[in-house]
């Protein structure tokens, strides 16, 4: 969102060791960014307007996999697939700016931040698989699926965007179904959007 950032472009102006040096308002725009390779993190929300966020992530990871990635959702339960997807460190969107120039330092250094609510889920998910919500046991790219159909995405548009056949994202559609015990489409975006997963 364009305030959130002229906000922090703000607040980071007031830190001697920052400099803003991009912005983008999409997940292309970011790709973009990470192309031109000026960039020693980047701080990214995971609602965005056109792909989903875990998708931007995996294609900068592809790109850059030493690039740390700060990325913030509302929920702290997607902190442990986005972790898994490559990403540095995870804030909630709710956290004071302060936190925010404390994780940057932090993974700057080569180290992982997690806030202590994050911190905190995931110690209570340690050992506990038969506990966890039917989404966390999926495969990166049954996630990817899954979050892509629930948001309306057909199979075909979703194979040309990923470079697979619609053969192989039926499997994975079928696959996802059965490890959440799902049978449409439309349960998918209902369980995403109960969970959420997606806005």
């Amino acid at each position: 969102h364009a305030m959130v950032r002229a906000g922090l472009r703000q607040f980071f102006a007031d830190q001697a060791d920052f400099v803003v040096t991009a912005e983008a308002a999409t997940g292309r725009e970011a790709l973009d960014i990470v192309r031109q390779g000026e960039v020693d993190v980047i701080v990214m929300d995971i609602a965005m307007p056109d792909q989903s966020g875990v998708d931007a992530l995996a294609a900068i990871k592809a790109r850059a996999p030493d690039l740390p990635v700060l990325s913030g959702f509302p929920e702290e339960h997607y902190a442990t697939t986005l972790l898994r997807q490559g990403a540095s460190g995870y804030l909630n969107k709710d956290c004071d700016p302060q936190e925010i120039v404390r994780a940057i330092r932090t993974v700057c250094r080569g180290r992982k931040y997690i806030t202590a609510a994050v911190a905190e889920r995931l110690a209570d998910g340690l050992g506990k698989d038969a506990d966890k919500p039917s989404h966390e046991l999926l495969s990166e790219r049954e996630l990817q699926v899954f979050l892509r159909l629930a948001r309306g995405e057909t199979v075909g548009h979703m194979a040309d965007s990923l470079s697979l056949s619609i053969k192989t994202i039926s499997t994975y559609r079928t696959r996802v179904m059965e490890k959440m015990d799902l049978a449409s489409n439309s349960d998918l975006t209902y369980y995403a959007l109960k969970n959420g997963l997606i806005q």
